[in-house]
């Protein structure tokens, strides 16, 4: 048991090295906890030009088919103004957090990755205004960063990682079980020791920590159980970890919906097939979405699976 605890201890000092926050990450966490009637455009066109990648991206977004614009974006500020403050915001967070990962160590494909994180952070924010939960923005956050764990787990055990994830595809399992037989953690404990390194706001790093046990969340366990029913409802919609998990799904049953219901009476009241049918026409405006940020060609991205 002492060498078993030894081991663990090695690997979580691996992942105290892993590199600082992107540069724009904190001015752009404090943007988002601006009231949004408040946000000067000014401050928004700043921040999209203190990096240079993320201008060019933004610029790129505003003038591609997905906004079918006639005349073209040649400005910061006309991208902005185009785009809007919202998708501005996510824009930028996605970008800055895909420069953290770029390079080789992907132990997943990044347009895999990036599909279930975005489509999480939308299906969290739709069914946040839905149910008339507090915060919606603050849902789209945490959706979008609750698998953080594995880009920490790529890029601190990059080849071994990778056999973690062909484990779980073969198996049809949900990875965080894989994880946990093969690494001793799951990414949600390797995703919160770099949330809190990053110093990102509290409530988001509970939800990285806890989505996958809602029930041990201290403090924020509506949002995290939010969060939870966000991560299940894309991965059992073809918006997973690029496989079908062989299990069956029965979100009345999950713990996370009692936990939810009783914070947010109306969530009983949801017509959840209806919603659920919903999504099949909303996420593969998600794969759009990640083509055009990312520049993947549609083509070469896996294809979803509903069912």
């Amino acid at each position: 048991m002492s060498g078993l605890r030894e081991g663990l201890q090695k690997r979580v000092e691996r992942l105290r090295s892993l590199p600082s926050s992107p540069a724009v990450l904190n001015p752009l966490l404090d943007l988002l906890r601006t009231d949004p009637d408040h946000i000067e455009l000014k401050k928004v066109v700043e921040l999209v030009s203190y990096d240079k990648t993320i201008a060019a991206q933004c610029l790129r977004i505003a003038n591609s088919p997905l906004y079918g614009r006639a005349r073209a974006t040649e400005s910061i500020q006309a991208a902005v103004v185009a785009l809007g403050i919202q998708r501005v915001e996510d824009i930028l967070l996605t970008c800055c957090l895909h420069q953290f990962s770029s390079g080789e160590k992907w132990a997943t494909e990044p347009q895999v990755y990036w599909r279930h994180s975005l489509g999480c952070a939308a299906v969290c924010r739709e069914l946040a205004l839905r149910i008339d939960f507090r915060e919606p923005d603050k849902a789209y956050l945490a959706g979008l960063l609750h698998d953080l764990g594995i880009l920490v787990n790529s890029l601190a055990y990059t080849e071994e990682y990778r056999d973690v994830i062909a484990r779980a595809r073969e198996r049809g399992v949900p990875l965080a079980e894989q994880e946990m037989s093969d690494l001793g953690f799951t990414h949600a404990e390797s995703g919160s020791i770099l949330g809190k390194a990053w110093q990102l706001p509290s409530a988001v790093i509970e939800v990285i920590a806890f989505h996958h046990d809602v029930e041990q969340a201290p403090v924020d366990r509506p949002l995290v159980a939010l969060v939870h029913i966000g991560d299940l409802l894309c991965r059992y919609r073809g918006l997973g970890y690029g496989y079908d998990e062989w299990r069956s799904l029965d979100l009345l049953l999950d713990p996370a919906w009692r936990q939810l219901t009783k914070h947010v009476p109306r969530l009983a009241s949801m017509d959840l097939a209806r919603f659920t049918m919903d999504l099949d026409a909303f996420l593969p405006q998600v794969q759009q979405l990640v083509s055009t940020v990312f520049g993947f060609k549609p083509e070469h991205a896996p294809a979803l699976n509903f069912h």
